[in-house]
């Protein structure tokens, strides 16, 4: 039997996410069934990192350039984020699974987009938009049938726990401000043009992002034992992850595709991509300069 004297300390982490105690025990139970069941669904939905590899006639570039147009578009048309991590998880899905001819890239693209709208949002483009967008490379008719193949391929499965399902669970637990949000969505998204990102699973690049995020704008390692308690990952297990993303944000408004850095410079985005990255993450040990120094 649990003593209520037994469980104080995970009670306060429970109850900083604004649970109250009569919450506890089933908030408890509740957790470890979202995160038993998250961890197989991650396992169903995750692609092969080395996929690109069965391809003959596609890139790992033509895809960050075909991902870094579609954020364009989706910022455009004004879309939901959900939107957005399902429709690359839908493209890397599909290209797993068929090789796809360096023409048709794009229509997988703007097909992908139709089909995360039609799940995720209330107000779906119509399909002339998407040939209008894709400077008419394509007919509404191509669009749907290639829509009928993505679906069947994937056997109609649009479910998917994408790195959003859980950055929205982490960030309440790190009671993040707008500030932090937004920074965490950026570092996020700097790793859908990644095809590298793929060797992570979506819950550690959320919570890898999260605390990439805090380090940016703390200039100190910042990981709460609150963080760590949701999360499941330690910030010694998200070290590797959050170099990384560093790294994209150090290149992000000077390498070529830079459709990401655009959006975070805007006012409407906090302007948070103007943020210097932390770069003492990057040094042996990931330990902050002492204040003042160079």
């Amino acid at each position: 039997m649990v003593m209520k004297n037994e469980i104080t300390a995970d009670h306060y982490i429970h109850k900083d996410l604004g649970f109250s105690y009569l919450d506890f025990l089933l908030q408890l139970l509740l957790s470890f069934q979202y995160y038993q069941c998250g961890a197989f669904m991650q396992a169903k939905s995750c692609v092969r990192p080395d996929y690109m590899s069965s391809q003959q006639d596609i890139n790992s570039k033509m895809r960050a350039i075909l991902i870094d147009w579609l954020i364009e578009v989706h910022y455009k048309f004004e879309l939901m984020d959900e939107t957005l991590f399902l429709m690359v998880n839908i493209i890397d899905r599909f290209l797993e699974k068929e090789v796809v001819p360096r023409k048709k890239l794009q229509l997988v693209g703007v097909t992908a987009m139709l089909l995360a709208c039609k799940y995720e949002e209330v107000s779906v483009p119509v399909v002339e938009d998407l040939v209008l967008i894709s400077d008419r490379a394509y007919t509404k008719g191509q669009i749907l049938e290639m829509e009928k193949l993505i679906l069947n391929t994937l056997q109609f499965n649009m479910s998917v726990p994408t790195p959003y399902v859980f950055m929205k669970r982490f960030l309440k637990a790190a009671d993040a401000d707008k500030q932090l949000e937004l920074a965490s969505f950026f570092m996020l998204e700097l790793c859908l043009v990644e095809y590298q990102m793929l060797n992570y699973r979506p819950s550690h690049l959320a919570a890898a992002a999260v605390y990439t995020a805090q380090c940016a704008i703390n200039r100190c390692q910042h990981w709460t034992k609150v963080c760590e308690s949701h999360s499941r990952y330690t910030s010694d297990q998200l070290l590797e992850c959050s170099r990384m993303m560093v790294d994209f944000h150090q290149k992000a408004g000077t390498s070529k595709l830079t459709g990401v850095h655009r959006k975070y410079s805007t006012y409407k985005f906090g302007c948070v991509a103007k943020i210097l990255p932390a770069q003492f993450l990057l040094e042996s040990g990931g330990t902050p300069p002492p204040s003042g120094a160079n």
